[in-house]
């Protein structure tokens, strides 16, 4: 069974932080509330936490997974990114948003997708998040919290309790999130493409 935090959503106590990102170096599978919906995260370099993560949302390694990062200039260090990218992320960050984006070498090459060597990033607008990226100093892999066979996301913690509590390693309780997932955008093309609707309003890209 797993371990349930219960994290204040606006000033997260940093004593559960630092259980969390002990776990997560441990190589546990945390479920924790975004500024979307419930997502699984797991440390950027451990395979087989990244293995179990897909294991448990039931995908293969043909789909994105997410890195959630601090800020743009973290984003800078795992994606290329010209002047008109970087216009259009700031435009959009942080906030409930990924971006497609070509992967750098220091992006693990299991974790781009195998034949566009893209990857999924985003930078959440969740104090939570926020907290925990700051204490583990890198960023978390992430993946929307979507069950196998199912099309909407869990949005609160005791549902994901009741229903992956014995696979994960950690549940942060934070507050009820919103249903719908991020607004995916490719930004690897000559203009932006909505791959995704989702919370982020795309008209801040112009879209």
């Amino acid at each position: 069974m797993s371990q349930f935090f219960q994290v204040h959503p606006q000033n997260p106590q940093l004593r559960l932080i630092k259980q969390a990102v002990q776990i997560i170096n441990e190589g546990g599978i945390v479920a924790l509330p975004t500024d979307s919906c419930y997502a699984l995260v797991c440390q950027l370099d451990d395979k087989a936490a990244v293995d179990k993560l897909r294991r448990i949302r039931g995908i293969d390694e043909k789909h994105h997974l997410t890195l959630l990062c601090r800020d743009l200039s973290e984003i800078g260090v795992y994606a290329r990114v010209d002047n008109r990218q970087f216009r259009l992320l700031k435009a959009a960050t942080p906030g409930p948003f990924t971006f497609i984006l070509e992967a750098t070498r220091c992006v693990p090459r299991r974790l781009s997708h195998p034949s566009r060597k893209t990857i999924g990033l985003r930078v959440p607008e969740n104090a939570i998040v926020e907290a925990l990226l700051a204490e583990l100093q890198q960023p978390l892999l992430g993946t929307t919290l979507i069950l196998p066979g199912e099309d909407q996301p869990l949005t609160d913690a005791d549902t994901v309790s009741e229903r992956i509590g014995k696979q994960v390693d950690l549940i942060v309780d934070g507050g009820a999130c919103s249903f719908e997932p991020t607004t995916v955008v490719d930004l690897t093309g000559a203009e932006p493409e909505l791959v995704r609707a989702g919370r982020g309003d795309p008209a801040l890209l112009g879209l």
